[in-house]
């Protein structure tokens, strides 16, 4: 039983997940600090932490829940998705985070075989998600090199070439790893593409509130799109798991299947975190963009940081917590500039290519206050700085 010929093809063949090979890195290293991963600095709103620390006694929180969600959960999010995203024609599942409400919609969704579509540079978790399931025909679109956008009409063309019509298209918006922001107009076009194909469009919104210099976001809605959101970086709450799907009411037996997936792999999403999500709504908008603005110093500290690689290096940072970065052309190999700057300067960074985008690094300016946040670009404006001038000594 020794043999790796016994374990899962799909598994072997899944990419290895970048986190962990950071994680890998950085472990028994000392003084590196991270603008790696994506995570905001703060914490739930501190009222609602105060609620769940006097109810978590309580039976109900050891027991299992509905699968769907809570109730109240699930109300107050069909209340909200009216209010803010203008969604009125959808239903709700809480899943424990957004990356396994995308794994439920694969698996709902799409077949071993299918094809699907993706643009780079792309979200690192959702092409694995597609891999793992064995939807392995990932077709990789590109992106504008300025704006990063999609190549709206290389899709076009794929939708409506004599190949078989891909299953499902997805995109994050606003981006993960690009930081870029497509806009209504675009998306618009992408998602009449796919409804005149008769391909489902999932569109990740975990990045709803992370809007700069005057954007701002919005959602589509029909019976071929399904919009995810998350509660983990809006309300700092990566480590209790809480997300959701806002699905087409309209489709006959939407509901049913995807029940089928929640009541395989969580059954239900945690539900002491579930009433920290419901406490956490209450806080409201304005709490989560009053932090949000703040980040807005961490962006510009970030990319001056980055000035070393030159004139329109540096791309991204509309929305999200990203910025998307290339490398001098003698770097093909991102991840040992990667390991370089966290061994030799002291910082950690995303390599591109875990993305679809070899030559690049996503850097994160969400997880750190504004003084660390110059202290870490300090680092890497001389890491960068060296590697321009001098390559990557040791």
């Amino acid at each position: 039983m020794g043999s790796i010929a016994k374990l899962a093809k799909r598994a072997l063949e899944t990419e290895a997940p970048v986190m962990v090979k950071i994680q890998e890195l950085l472990r028994g290293a000392t003084d590196v600090m991270s603008l790696a991963q994506g995570v905001v600095y703060w914490q739930p709103p501190e009222a609602a932490l105060s609620k769940v620390e006097k109810i978590v006694r309580e039976p109900s929180c050891s027991k299992y829940g509905a699968d769907d969600g809570l109730s109240k959960l699930r109300e107050a999010l069909l209340e909200k998705l009216q209010r803010e995203n203008k969604l009125t024609k959808s239903s709700v599942m809480v899943t424990a985070g957004a990356n396994q409400a995308f794994v439920n919609l694969v698996l709902t969704l799409c077949d071993a075989g299918d094809s699907v579509v993706m643009f780079a540079p792309y979200y690192f978790n959702a092409y694995m998600s597609f891999q793992m399931t064995g939807v392995t025909d990932i077709l990789v679109g590109a992106s504008n090199p300025k704006t990063l956008h999609p190549d709206v009409d290389w899709l076009e063309k794929v939708l409506k070439g004599n190949g078989p019509i891909p299953k499902l298209v997805t995109v994050v918006n606003p981006g993960n790893p690009s930081g870029s922001f497509v806009p209504k107009p675009m998306l618009q076009r992408i998602s009449d593409l796919c409804k005149s194909a008769g391909a489902w469009l999932v569109v990740d919104n975990t990045y709803e509130y992370f809007m700069y210099d005057g954007m701002e976001h919005y959602c589509l809605e029909d019976s071929h799109i399904v919009n995810l959101f998350s509660f983990s970086k809006a309300y700092g709450m990566m480590g209790w798991r809480v997300g959701y799907i806002a699905y087409p009411s309209e489709v006959d037996g939407f509901h049913a299947q995807l029940l089928k997936v929640q009541d395989n792999i969580p059954i239900c999403a945690s539900i002491i975190g579930q009433h920290l999500a419901l406490y956490s709504l209450e806080a409201g908008p304005e709490w989560i963009r009053e932090r949000v603005k703040d980040l807005v110093k961490n962006r510009e500290l970030l990319v001056e940081a980055m000035s070393p690689l030159g004139k329109d290096a540096v791309r991204g940072g509309e929305g999200a917590i990203y910025l998307w970065a290339k490398l001098p052309d003698n770097c093909s190999d991102d991840f040992e500039v990667v390991r370089w700057l966290a061994n030799k300067h002291g910082v950690a960074v995303i390599p591109g290519s875990a993305s679809g985008g070899p030559g690049f690094i996503r850097v994160s300016f969400g997880g750190l206050k504004e003084a660390e946040t110059r202290l870490a670009g300090d680092r890497l404006r001389r890491g960068l700085q060296q590697l321009v001038t001098d390559g990557m000594v040791q």
